[in-house]
């Protein structure tokens, strides 16, 4: 029997936790389309941002407590919906696509669909234990979180060179369609639950987490320039790695489907 305190009609309180944390990260996305309209572009961006790290938190802690449930899933695709998808959009346009109402209203329109799409074909698979790319611990298509930082490179660029190239609507536009399809895209992508570091590297690699973010705080968007690119640089890793492991398998299933001597 659990010792949680409960709310009248048997919530419990632990429950309660990694959905307060779902509604925070929407609050941020919505925060950043407010700071989006008063022209404040650093604040946006760190609000988006922000959102990001609680998305990657509330399902852990929502295992950790084990306190998963259907109504955490939804509102936790409703939440990404707004704070990756709609926010980036509309932080964009008014940053730059307004410029060319017409082409930058679709550029918008495009990745803030594709991200309801993503999270939609998220949620018709996600009791799906033997989806392939799942089974095989890869993603398919960038996460939503990553999209949103990613849609984010020509900002961080202008905002750290000043340089007016980064904002032209015509760069943005066709930056901004082609993160779209890569969130709708079939690409298997690298998962955290992919990544396995031998003994040798451990301490090297939260040295490399710890320098990160401390490069976070003093520089932050050089330093969100280069998270995007290394990961852009993982996709092709991506492929090389799931193609390999259809390989194998094909190879499993030869050996066992083979008739016996």
């Amino acid at each position: 029997m659990s010792d949680a305190p409960s709310l009248p009609g048997g919530l419990t309180l632990r429950a309660l936790v990694p959905n307060a944390i779902t509604a925070a990260a929407l609050c941020m996305g919505l925060t950043g389309i407010r700071f989006a309209v008063a022209g404040d572009w650093e604040k946006a961006i760190a609000s988006v941002v922000l959102a990001g790290m609680l998305d990657g938190i509330d399902g852990r802690i929502a295992r950790l407590l084990k306190a998963q449930s259907r109504f955490g899933a939804e509102l936790d695709s409703l939440a990404d919906n707004v704070s990756f998808g709609v926010a980036p959009a509309l932080v964009l346009y008014m940053w730059s696509l307004q410029e060319v109402p017409r082409g930058g209203w679709f550029a918008a329109l495009a990745f803030a669909v594709c991200m309801a799409l993503r999270l939609a074909r998220f949620n018709a698979r996600i009791d799906l234990a033997d989806e392939p790319r799942k089974a095989a611990g890869f993603l398919t298509g960038v996460p939503a979180p990553v999209g949103a930082g990613l849609a984010f490179m020509p900002m961080y660029l202008w905002i750290q060179t000043g340089e007016a190239l980064f904002r032209d609507p015509r760069l943005v536009a066709a930056w901004l369609v082609t993160m779209a399809f890569l969130l709708i895209s079939s690409l298997p992508t690298l998962s955290w639950g992919k990544l396995r570091l031998r003994r040798a590297v451990r301490l090297e690699a939260i040295a490399l987490l710890g320098l990160t973010g401390a490069a976070l705080v003093s520089e932050p968007w050089w330093t969100l320039l280069g998270i995007g690119v290394v990961y852009l640089a993982t996709i092709p890793l991506g492929l090389v790695l799931y193609a390999r492991f259809r390989r194998q398998r094909a190879a499993r299933e030869g050996d066992g489907a083979a008739p016996s001597a």
